[in-house]
């Protein structure tokens, strides 16, 4: 399962590439805002610092305007990944920049059916929203197992990213149901590495080196 982090923070970024685990980035209109930078300027910087694919979502809700807005992302680097809403007109624009060879990550996805009509549009990614369903009390990990499922059978190349991921859990779970790429916060990616027997251990181990040889 590749791993992306979902952050328009440039530093986040960099010390998640520093662990050298780092396989892209996702980013929307809201992470931007919060940094307070013009949009196409930090999207130059993310790819400065990450080779893989970096989702740039458009701002436009009409198709003409999506398409326009989504080929002017697309000049920014090579490996920029236009992002578009699973819409009718979201899926009109993902077929025509598709068609010219730019790669499309679909989001907002809650339902299997819209992953299928994304999928035979030509999509790169397609974006669940995991958490943003078990917050109105769905299970947003059978929607996981769905697209999945769906995928597999029909020989589908679009790859199954999951969003809106929470806690290490969700992650566990994704990687179980054969998720391609996972999408997560710095805050989710330092709680992978966090368990208290580690911690143990490691001061079990100086302890005893220090006992045994000083310092």
């Amino acid at each position: 399962m590749e791993l992306y982090i979902d952050t328009a923070n440039l530093d986040e970024i960099k010390r998640a590439s520093d662990m050298g685990v780092l396989d892209g980035v996702t980013t929307n209109p809201s992470l931007i805002a919060r940094e307070g930078i013009d949009y196409a300027k930090r999207l130059e910087e993310i790819c400065e610092v990450v080779n893989g694919p970096v989702s740039a979502e458009v701002i436009a809700t009409e198709f003409d305007a999506m398409v326009k807005e989504g080929r002017e992302r697309a000049k920014i680097a090579s490996n920029i990944v236009v992002k578009l809403p699973t819409t009718a007109d979201g899926i009109r624009a993902c077929k025509t920049l598709s068609d010219e060879g730019t790669r499309c990550n679909m989001t907002l996805c809650f339902q299997a059916m819209q992953a299928w009509l994304a999928a035979k549009a030509g999509a790169f990614l397609i974006s669940p929203f995991i958490g943003r369903l078990d917050d109105i009390s769905t299970d947003g990990m059978d929607l996981i197992h769905q697209i999945r499922t769906i995928y597999d059978n029909y020989g589908f190349t679009t790859k199954l990213l999951a969003a809106s991921i929470r806690h290490p859990k969700h992650m566990l779970d994704c990687a179980l149901a054969g998720a391609d790429v996972a999408t997560v916060p710095l805050s989710v990616i330092d709680q992978l590495l966090k368990h208290p027997l580690t911690d143990i251990g490691l001061q079990k181990f100086l302890q005893d080196y220090s006992a045994a040889f000083g310092g």
